[in-house]
C-alpha cells in the first residue's frame, strides 16, 4: 500500500509513526503545551529525529466540553503553525486534523499534504468534494454522535460490524467523489464504550476487508488509563501495549504522543514478523 503525497509515494508496506502536534488549550493530554513558535519547533524537531513520518496538526479541540470554534479563529490557529513547519523543514508530511473543508482548503495551501477528518464527512457536506479537488489523502474516521453528546451511552448491535458497515458506506462515497486515497480509523473513544473500544482492538484484522490502510489512535486515552486506575500522564506503558496489539492486528499508521516509544515498537514488531 502506498500514498500520493504531492506526487511523492509514502510506502505503507512498514507501518508509519504519525506525531500528534495539538495546538489546542484544551485537549485532553497536552493541551496548551505548545504555545509559542520556538515551542512548537523544537517539538516538532524532536518528533521527527524520533522517527515521525507525519506531523499531525489540529487547532480544534475534540474533547466533550472543549470550546467550540469558529471557522475564522481555527483557521488563525492553525494556518500560521503549517506555514511555519513548512518552512523550517521542506520535506515534512503534515496531517491537518479537522471536520471543516473550509479549512481543509487553507491548509492543504500552507503545505499540509493530508487531511484527518474524525468525523468521516458527517460533519461538513462539502469534505469530500474539496478534498477530491486537492488530490490529497483522506482519513476517514469513524464517530457515533458529535464531540459534544459522542460518549453519552453509545449504542450498538455489534460495533464491529456497525463501524465496518459505516466506513464501508463512507469509502463508497469518497470514491465515487474521486478521492483516490483513503485511510480508515475506527475511532477508539469517539462515541464507544470502553468494552466497545477493546472489541475493536481485539478485532482489528476484520478492518482489512476493506482493503484500505488502517489508522488507529488510543495514545494516552482513557480507554487505558481509566482501565488501569491511572491518568493520561501515566498512560504511556499501556499506549505502547496497545500499539503493539495494534500493530500485530494490521494496523499501518499509529497516531502518537510520544513518537520514540512508537518506532521503536514498530521496529520490534516488524522484526519479530519478518524473523518469526
Amino acid at each position: 500500500m502506498t500514498l500520493n503525497i504531492k506526487g511523492t509515494l509514502l510506502d505503507l508496506s512498514k507501518p508509519k509513526v504519525m506525531g500528534i502536534l495539538n495546538i489546542t488549550p484544551d485537549s485532553f493530554f497536552d493541551g496548551g503545551e505548545y504555545n509559542s513558535e520556538d515551542k512548537i519547533i523544537n517539538q516538532v524537531k524532536k518528533m521527527l529525529e524520533e522517527g515521525a513520518d507525519i506531523i499531525d496538526i489540529g487547532g480544534y479541540s475534540s474533547r466533550p466540553g472543549a470550546e467550540k470554534l469558529t471557522i475564522k479563529k481555527e483557521i488563525n490557529r492553525v494556518i500560521p503553525i503549517i506555514k511555519l513547519i513548512t518552512k523550517k523543514y521542506k520535506n515534512v508530511i503534515i496531517s491537518i486534523d479537522t471536520f471543516r473543508s473550509k479549512v481543509v482548503k487553507k491548509a492543504i495551501e500552507a503545505g499540509a499534504s493530508i487531511v484527518n477528518d474524525i468525523s468521516g464527512g458527517d460533519l461538513d457536506k462539502n469534505m469530500y468534494k474539496v478534498v477530491s479537488k486537492l488530490k490529497v489523502p483522506y482519513i476517514i474516521m469513524h464517530m457515533k454522535g458529535i464531540p459534544s453528546n459522542m460518549q453519552n451511552d453509545p449504542k450498538y448491535n455489534d460495533v464491529v460490524f456497525d463501524i465496518i458497515k459505516d466506513l464501508s458506506y463512507k469509502i463508497d462515497l469518497a470514491k465515487k467523489a474521486g478521492i483516490l486515497d483513503i485511510i480508515i480509523d475506527p475511532g477508539f473513544g469517539f462515541g464507544k464504550s470502553l468494552e466497545d473500544n477493546f472489541k475493536i482492538l481485539k478485532n482489528l484484522s476484520s478492518f482489512k476487508q476493506l482493503n484500505q490502510p488502517i489508522m488507529i489512535g488510543v495514545s494516552r486515552k482513557s480507554m487505558i488509563y481509566n482501565l488501569i486506575k491511572s491518568s493520561a500522564n501515566e498512560a504511556l506503558n499501556g499506549t505502547t501495549c496497545l500499539n503493539s496489539i495494534s500493530l500485530n492486528n494490521g494496523a499501518n499508521i499509529i497516531r502518537v504522543h510520544d513518537v520514540k516509544e512508537a518506532k521503536e515498537t514498530v521496529n520490534l514488531i516488524e522484526f519479530m514478523n519478518k524473523n518469526s
